[in-house]
């Protein structure tokens, strides 16, 4: 089990490289902790107090997610040797579909890069 450092670096740093697997995944845990309070809210009245209290909590987690979401792209892209400012591309509609397939599917770079010496760890700058 990963301690809290390593959780709190793969999901809001924007140093390293990530793999895959692990951007995959990260993601996958991202979209369930948005889909939890979004289906909570879709249970109960929009103009309740519960209905309130639940579009609150989505908003905090949507936001929360989407820096995370970028951190997480951005050192996807690390792991090729490209420049995280190319994690805007998951802003523009359709060219965010084919960036995520990229991102999943593609292998990085093997050995060392200019942006870490392994994948999945910080980098040691």
């Amino acid at each position: 089990m990963p301690d809290s450092s390593q959780l709190t670096w793969l999901f809001f740093s924007l140093s390293g490289r990530v793999s895959r697997a692990a951007y995959f995944l990260a993601g996958l845990l991202l979209a369930i902790a948005q889909a939890l309070p979004l289906y909570r809210f879709m249970l109960v009245p929009e103009d309740s107090p519960q209905g309130q209290m639940w579009a609150v909590i989505f908003g905090l987690v949507f936001f929360a997610s989407l820096w995370c979401n970028v951190a997480l792209a951005v050192k996807r892209l690390h792991d090729f040797g490209k420049p995280g400012i190319l994690a805007l591309s998951l802003f523009i509609p359709v060219v965010s579909m084919v960036a995520f397939l990229v991102l999943c599917f593609l292998p990085g770079d093997r050995g060392a890069n200019q942006y870490g010496a392994r994948t999945n760890a910080p980098s040691s700058d």
